[in-house]
């Protein structure tokens, strides 16, 4: 993964800049989501996070920082909540179902963040870009070793795909809300997905 300079700040306090960038990002969110990234200016985002323009530039040096730093922050929320229901020494069925309901509950908890993820993490600079998206695959990495614990057989073309089919599969409850919710309460839609899943591995890891 490409390293990315750290974003300057010229407050000295780390856990300050902690809580004031977690401010930041919460109402950027709810901003970008509203207008976009390139239609919301600066002072809207310092008032969404309760700053004046003066105490945002406190805490960065340009109106892209803001955007990396919600990119990052929803992939480390992603990754932390994700670690923390993965056991990759596990081998059942059960504990992949228990990886799956959890993903997409928290695509549920986070529609609104993963939606303004998708739709501004092109505005960021390439490097930025290559950064938060080997995040990305940090996760799908985690999904290929629960899927290969679960089932023997298959490859490893296999495995890369059924990972990011159930990435975008949490990733479409939020997407594609407004109509999946209208047919599917999320138990419902989980547990048709993982049946959908289980009848495919179960074919591929045959050889089928």
């Amino acid at each position: 993964m490409r390293v990315v300079k750290p974003i300057d700040s010229s407050i000295k306090d780390e856990k300050l800049i902690e809580k004031r960038r977690e401010e930041l990002q919460k109402g950027a969110v709810s901003l970008f989501k509203q207008k976009g990234f390139h239609r919301a200016t600066t002072r809207e985002i310092a008032k969404a996070a309760g700053f004046s323009i003066g105490t945002l530039y406190e805490y960065i040096r340009k109106k892209e920082d803001v955007l990396f730093l919600v990119c990052d922050a929803i992939y480390d929320e992603v990754k932390a909540r994700m670690e923390a229901v993965i056991d990759t020494k596990e081998t059942s069925e059960v504990a992949l179902h228990q990886v799956v309901k959890s993903y997409f509950e928290l695509m549920d908890d986070m529609q609104d963040e993963v939606l303004v993820l998708y739709q501004e993490l092109k505005a960021l600079p390439k490097d930025a870009q290559e950064y938060v998206l080997g995040k990305e695959k940090e996760m799908l990495q985690l999904l290929e070793r629960v899927i290969q614990n679960s089932y023997n057989g298959l490859t490893n073309q296999q495995l890369s795909l059924i990972s990011n089919n159930i990435f975008i599969q949490g990733q479409m409850w939020g997407f594609r809300r407004w109509i999946l919710q209208k047919e599917f309460s999320l138990k419902q839609y989980t547990d048709l997905q993982f049946t959908l899943l289980k009848s495919q591995l179960s074919q591929l890891s045959r050889g089928g």
